[in-house]
């Protein structure tokens, strides 16, 4: 009987993670889950190890461990730090994935290709982009992977990936939209972002991509583009949270929506103008063909959206999470003054 093969998730215990780990469970893999979170498995081929992943993790959780494949759910801020990371993980799998994103590109070719220009090469670390701690982060660490003497790589851009966990629209989520839809009040959109399309779809989608590049020969030493090709635009996603929550909504001035939805830092801003007001339609045409995923087995938003929230709806604390935050409270309180001042 062939052996199983053995996957190791880092910080997989979250939105991406759990559709992983489910579509590798179906491809019949071993697969262990390193999280922060407290997760009790009850399947024998799934095991979730509470730990923080950090130095000694690393050197003692893995010091005579391999894994057939490593997904890495880590967002590695400090680019000097993570060549020597990146290097002992590669020693210690025959694939080594890692996430980067979507938001690695810039808002000059549509739709948007492995290949497409990035903002690290076309704006750089200028202006207000000197202090992003993501996008541009992802792109470095991308550029370490592409140079290192390794070869044993895949590099994964998931789309905003909304799951039970998190609920998107242009940057509100979960803490926004449910205290909102829970009170009948309405939520504010900048009005900028109406006809861009929103590189956003199903977690399950974007597991089932990144669970079968782990698994696939052809896509090592490859990048790709995750998610499903539906390329609908954040008006007609906000339409589809009115239809499905009956969530009403009120688009504004990007400015008005910076200073009533968000606390207007430049992490805010940043997210905004160089992200979500960017035009993120997409070609997935790459993934599909190396996965040989059909578009027919893609769950489309409207549909995927219902499942989450019916699994929302069964679960009290995952709607206190969303609702009793200091954040939610605050930014809803300054959406009931902005409300207030501008509502004759």
């Amino acid at each position: 009987m062939e052996e199983k093969k053995k996957v190791l998730l880092l910080a997989g215990g979250g939105t991406l993670g759990s559709y992983t780990a489910l579509e590798l469970l179906k491809k019949g893999c071993a697969v262990d889950v390193v999280c922060m979170e407290e997760i009790r498995s009850y399947q024998k081929d799934l095991h979730y190890i509470r730990a923080k992943i950090d130095e000694a993790f690393f050197h003692e959780f893995l010091a005579d461990r391999h894994y057939d494949a490593i997904v890495d759910f880590l967002h590695y801020t400090n680019v000097k730090e993570f060549p020597r990371k990146f290097d002992f993980l590669c020693s210690k799998t025959d694939r080594y994935v890692f996430l980067s994103s979507y938001r690695v590109y810039a808002d000059e070719e549509h739709p948007v290709r492995e290949d497409s220009p990035k903002l690290l090469d076309t704006v750089g670390r200028t202006g207000l982009l000197a202090r992003d701690t993501y996008g541009l982060t992802k792109s470095e660490n991308e550029r370490y992977i592409r140079v290192s003497p390794h070869k044993n790589w895949t590099i994964v851009r998931p789309l905003i990936s909304f799951s039970r966990f998190r609920f998107d629209l242009v940057t509100l989520g979960g803490l926004h939209l449910i205290p909102r839809y829970l009170a009948g009040k309405e939520l504010l959109l900048p009005e900028e972002a109406k006809k861009k399309h929103a590189a956003l779809g199903w977690a399950g989608n974007v597991g089932m991509l990144i669970a079968r590049l782990a698994l696939t020969p052809e896509a090592e030493g490859e990048d790709f583009i995750v998610g499903n090709d539906e390329n609908l635009t954040w008006e007609q996603i906000a339409e589809i949270y009115h239809e499905v929550m009956g969530l009403n909504f009120r688009w504004v001035p990007a400015e008005q929506y910076l200073e009533a939805c968000t606390s207007n830092q430049d992490g805010d801003r940043i997210i905004l103008l160089y992200d979500r007001l960017f035009d993120r339609e997409i070609d997935n045409a790459k993934v599909r063909r190396v996965t040989k995923t059909a578009r027919e087995e893609f769950v489309p938003f409207r549909e995927a959206l219902i499942l989450e929230l019916s699994r929302l709806s069964d679960s009290e604390d995952s709607i206190k999470r969303f609702t009793e935050t200091e954040v939610s409270l605050r930014i809803n309180r300054q959406m009931d003054a902005w409300l207030a001042a501008h509502t004759k």
